[in-house]
């Protein structure tokens, strides 16, 4: 039976991936600690912190950069990678800002912006599968050009007078204090984790990431599954667009500027290996609570952006160092 009928790689030893296995339920162990480490921190910090609407406004900090990362972690699962996706908010926005102009109602809109991020996936994938290009040159490209093109139609100015009914994706409540977002958040990271967690798709991203020569010869089309993801990432980057086009009430072409950075920290965060072939959903969802946790509670301690900028920065590096600094301090014990 071939990998792409349901069964594992056989080139992979049972132990291999037990301690795999073990290996990633420790971290999202640890990333849990951290998690109720940061919230008891915050709820000494502040007293403001536990106020149920305080706590409701901290999750707009994850949730549209979080369904983003569900598609971003199978992509960098799969060896590839999307650092277009703030690009293709902006580009997504500024053209449901400019069909606004026209009387476009909220129906439509929504049908824009998620039309506008799959065409962008779709492109993004195309050069990647049907053309060879490495996904970091071409996104790291396509993510200027979709921003140059926000600016292009917008300059300086911004499009504003959005629909009122527009307005629940991104601030609307379903119930009390539980935003539209979160629970679409909820929705999306179920929807992820069955998806990769448990079906045949799901095995075969991991076994691209693993082995891509072992992956095609065990009959995965492997650039169909890669297309497919580039897809999935441009559609939730458009449902991101949506959402936060609709938070903000108006379009600016630098809109979700610099969001690229936080999504790959969140999805490597999370216990996603940046080489591929090694992840999950759940250490995601954490990652995404505790990034959000710390940008909220550096917010109501009035810490200035730009601290939260190095301090994204400066964990990007630690969770993609830390991991190879342990295995040098390993081989250097061992010989």
């Amino acid at each position: 039976m071939s990998l792409a009928e349901g069964t594992r790689p056989r080139n992979l030893p049972d132990r291999l991936t037990n301690r795999g296995t073990r290996v990633l339920r420790s971290w999202e162990m640890l990333l849990a600690a951290i998690a109720v480490l940061i919230f008891i921190a915050n709820t000494q910090a502040s007293p403001y912190f536990l106020d149920p609407w305080n706590l409701s406004d901290a999750t707009f900090n994850f949730t549209e950069k979080a369904m983003i990362g569900f598609a971003m972690a199978l992509l960098i699962i799969s060896g590839e990678i999307d650092l277009s996706v703030a690009g293709i908010i902006a580009l997504a926005s500024t053209a449901m800002g400019w069909a606004l102009q026209f009387g476009v109602g909220t129906p439509g809109l929504v049908a824009i912006g998620l039309a506008v991020g799959l065409i962008c996936g779709a492109f993004n994938g195309v050069l990647v599968t049907r053309l060879g290009l490495p996904s970091i040159v071409v996104t790291i490209g396509t993510m200027s050009l979709f921003r140059g093109l926000s600016y292009v139609v917008l300059g300086d100015q911004a499009f504003n007078g959005y629909p009122s009914d527009f307005a629940f994706f991104g601030r609307g409540y379903v119930f009390w204090v539980i935003s539209f977002e979160l629970v679409l958040f909820l929705i999306f990271a179920l929807i992820y984790g069955v998806v990769l967690h448990a079906t045949n798709f799901g095995r075969q991203v991991y076994a691209i990431g693993n082995n891509p020569t072992a992956a095609t010869f065990s009959g995965i089309r492997m650039q169909r599954v890669k297309m497919i993801l580039f897809l999935l990432t441009g559609v939730m980057s458009g449902i991101a667009a949506i959402c936060l086009t609709s938070r903000l009430g108006s379009t600016r072409p630098s809109i979700a500027f610099a969001w690229e950075l936080e999504v790959v920290t969140m999805v490597v965060l999370g216990g996603v290996s940046i080489l591929g072939g090694a992840g999950s959903i759940l250490g995601v969802v954490i990652a995404a609570l505790i990034m959000g946790m710390v940008t909220f509670g550096l917010g109501l301690l009035n810490v200035p952006g730009i601290v939260m900028s190095i301090f994204i920065g400066g964990l990007l590096i630690a969770v993609i160092a830390l991991p190879r600094l342990f295995t040098l301090i390993r081989t250097g014990r061992a010989s």
